[in-house]
């Protein structure tokens, strides 16, 4: 993998989270509790875009690699929420963990140092089933789920076993370094 050394990088994140106060109990420990924080959302996301910038071996659109500032949006929200976005935008039945509107078509924006990347929209409802059904955290299950639709933002795909075994594999790697 080649290292490259980047400059100064901005991120403009708009976050919303949904009022989930039924789950209180479930978010009151302190790791729990920056799911649903925009400074940790930000601080995230920024580092991942800082990893990415740095090499120039994944299947990405090169001109991500020139941008200087980025922005994109996350919303954590319910379940009914997401099943009607599901419905409306996929065509599918029922809720959904995560969905992701990418912006990034082609390289007609490559004369802009900013690039608006999309949309991502959590189900917290169904991030908590799953970190109980794979036995982990609410924490690591957002951060999964959070990578996923980033990683689907910058135009990653998955239409073959391979292809997600990539990307499952990528987003691992990108968890295990904001440890």
């Amino acid at each position: 993998m080649i290292e490259k050394i980047i400059s100064e990088i901005n991120l403009d994140l708009v976050f919303k989270c949904n009022e989930f106060s039924q789950f209180s109990n479930k978010l009151k420990d302190s790791p729990n509790k920056l799911i649903l924080e925009s400074n940790f959302w930000e601080k995230v996301f920024l580092s991942w875009i800082k990893i990415i910038l740095k090499k120039d071996d994944y299947k990405l659109p090169n001109f991500i690699f020139e941008k200087k500032s980025f922005s994109l949006g996350l919303q954590i929200i319910s379940n009914q929420e997401i099943a009607v976005m599901n419905r409306q935008w996929m065509q599918k039945k029922g809720p959904t963990d995560v969905l992701s509107f990418p912006i990034i078509s082609d390289e007609s924006l490559n004369h802009f140092d900013h690039i608006e990347l999309g949309d991502i929209f959590i189900s917290l409802e169904m991030a908590l089933e799953q970190s109980q059904d794979y036995q982990h955290s609410i924490y690591r299950e957002m951060l999964w789920l959070a990578s996923h639709g980033f990683l689907h933002l910058l135009g990653w795909e998955h239409n073959n076993d391979l292809d997600l075994g990539n990307m499952l594999n990528f987003q691992e790697y990108l968890i295990k370094q904001l440890d």
